[in-house]
């Protein structure tokens, strides 16, 4: 899907986790550890993204 790239955009973060682009923002700007802001545009740290997702399903 995303080539090995350590950043994910907005619509890659979307397919990845299957949820809208509001609510991928939402989590990207809120404080969870693995959202990225680079200029006016955010980004996720794939790694952190998936331990996180790790860590809220245990």
């Amino acid at each position: 899907m995303n080539n090995g790239r350590i950043l994910l955009n907005i619509q890659e973060v979307c397919d990845y986790l299957g949820i809208g682009k509001t609510k991928a923002r939402e989590l990207l700007r809120g404080y969870n550890g693995f959202g990225v802001q680079i200029g006016n545009r955010w980004y996720a740290n794939k790694k952190k993204l998936d331990e996180w997702i790790d860590n809220e399903t245990m």
